[in-house]
């Protein structure tokens, strides 16, 4: 018999912890990696040793007496693991825990050059070969914003135990992404680049849907989308967090960007997705949004980057977009349409914003990676520009969609109509563009 999941409602109640000190002499003398200590404390061994009164040392080990002073240096700022649990942490998980998701089963198929597998990005990461993958290009869930297909909890580092996207505070969903971030950094190629989407979420009360197209329903007072608070899968509340009140922005993206410098990836650019057409929104007491955002991260100062072969692109794969773009110079601003959504996923990556990535960062025959592949459009674009692709997912239906995609393209060549958009064409339907779940 399957196992049925219940997801919980969201409500953003921030604990109350405190950093405990009353350790033993054994304990505190107890020694820990000292890339592993600089990760969780979120600070470089550079400025670690200064603040112990060690310049000119490069120790390969820290003391947890040694944490404990660090914990207490202003400018600290957590990473993937709450200040209070830092210690334990330590003392009982030297090594990142497996997600163990129960009742999941794992399978991959093999088309063309690409691979897809049905498992958790949380527990299949770790298993990359070091330095194999040059390009990374995500949408991964958004916090509270999705229900999808076959959700399943997930033991984190920080304790919390629930799907990607479901935690209880905006804190603990991006200590979550700063986690796959720190562990996808050994299978990125010295040279090769991560390029994360992700968008902010207010602080509201909202039901929690499957797609956009429910929320314009709704919105719109279609008939029989007014569905009442406690007939949806799951709701998120807004009360109950530390600081921010209802309706108000989270700053999710821009929290996410500087603690994955604080893990030891570099912030290339904060790249501004200006989305067309964009999704109507009922703002009374704010402008309406029309933007996501694309964290450039790499692992090197000197990444690979290839202009030209942006250049050489069609709009439909990413290329400039000579209505809202310059031909000569790609800047942080891209003017981008959104996705179809016709290909049985709730909220589907944009393939021009896909082919982009790809084109500026990897060469053919370079290995690309999608921990959230979802209906498969990553795949799809780096398949059609020969390269090399593995994707995730947590759902074999997402997977069955992928793998039915990627056929098409492999035997064409190329999309057919439906599984693009054109560069000027309206669509309400799938405006917020987000990736399933682990």
């Amino acid at each position: 018999m399957a196992e049925v999941v219940v997801i919980d409602d969201i409500i953003p109640r921030s604990p109350v912890d405190r950093l405990k000190r009353d350790y033993s002499k054994k304990e505190l003398q107890a020694e820990f990696d000292a890339d592993l200590v600089s990760a969780v404390i979120g600070m470089s061994r550079a400025f670690m040793v200064r603040a112990l009164d060690r310049p000119g040392t490069r120790p390969r080990v820290f003391t947890l007496a040694e944490v404990l002073t660090l914990l207490d240096v202003d400018g600290f700022q957590e990473t993937f693991i709450p200040r209070s649990r830092i210690p334990k942490y330590l003392l009982e998980y030297s090594a990142t825990p497996p997600s163990q998701i129960p009742g999941l089963r794992r399978s991959s198929r093999q088309i063309g050059d690409a691979t897809l597998c049905v498992g958790d990005a949380r527990e299949l990461i770790p298993r990359l070969e070091a330095g194999s993958v040059q390009c990374v290009v995500t949408s991964t869930p958004y916090w509270g914003m999705r229900v999808y297909d076959n959700e399943r909890n997930i033991r984190w580092a920080d304790g919390e135990s629930c799907p990607y996207g479901f935690e209880q505070t905006p804190e603990g969903f991006i200590r979550h992404t700063i986690e796959l971030l720190l562990l996808l950094k050994p299978a990125i190629k010295s040279e090769g680049s991560v390029w994360w989407n992700i968008m902010d979420t207010y602080n509201t009360r909202t039901p929690i849907r499957g797609n956009a197209r429910e929320w314009l329903d709704a919105m719109g007072e279609k008939s029989g989308s007014r569905k009442g608070w406690t007939e949806h899968s799951a709701c998120r509340h807004s009360a109950g967090h530390m600081y921010l009140d209802d309706a108000e922005l989270s700053s999710i993206p821009s929290r996410i960007a500087e603690r994955a410098s604080r893990i030891g990836y570099k912030l290339k650019s904060f790249i501004t997705w200006r989305k067309h057409p964009a999704m109507p929104e009922p703002a009374k007491s704010r402008v309406s949004r029309q933007a996501e955002y694309i964290l450039h991260l790499t692992i090197e100062r000197t990444p690979f980057f290839n202009k030209e072969a942006w250049q050489a692109l069609e709009p439909d794969l990413g290329g400039p977009n000579l209505r809202h773009e310059s031909a000569e110079k790609i800047t942080d601003v891209w003017s981008l349409p959104t996705s179809t959504g016709k290909n049985g996923h709730g909220a589907e990556f944009s393939l021009a914003l896909a082919g982009r990535c790809i084109a500026l960062t990897s060469r053919k025959g370079d290995l690309i990676l999608d921990p959230f592949v979802g209906a498969g459009t990553t795949a799809v674009a780096a398949v059609l520009m020969g390269r090399r692709c593995l994707g995730y997912d947590i759902s074999e239906k997402y997977i069955d969609a992928a793998e039915n995609r990627l056929k098409v393209a492999t035997k064409d060549g190329q999309l057919s109509f439906d599984d693009t958009m054109d560069i000027e064409s309206p669509n309400v339907d799938a405006a917020e563009t987000h990736a399933s779940t682990a």
